[in-house]
């Protein structure tokens, strides 16, 4: 495939680029050597079935879920200055009040 000024334009007006005029050339022979590497892959045989390529294990063993409470360095009641029913009460905002 070849890549000219033209291709250039209709792609960067696709992408929404603006690409100033004096590096559409350079830019179309960049590209072109681009599409002219890739198009050697097609030269590569593809008949051998490669396998996939894991890194590490292919099998991790999975740990048994353990729920534990986290012990806090202070109590609970420590954290808000009034509780009921062991709930935080949380005053209303000024913008929130009803009257």
């Amino acid at each position: 495939m070849r890549i000219d000024a033209d291709v250039v334009r209709h792609v960067a007006q696709l992408a929404e680029l603006a690409v100033p005029e004096a590096q559409v050339a350079p830019l179309a022979e960049q590209l072109g050597g681009i599409v002219a590497f890739v198009e050697q892959l097609s030269e590569v045989e593809g008949d051998v079935a490669a396998g996939a390529v894991t890194v590490g294990p292919e099998r991790v063993a999975l740990r048994e879920d353990v729920i534990a409470p986290i012990p806090l360095a202070h109590p609970v009641t420590d954290f808000a200055p009034a509780m009921t029913d062991g709930l935080f009460v949380v005053p209303k905002l000024g913008g929130m009040a009803e009257g």
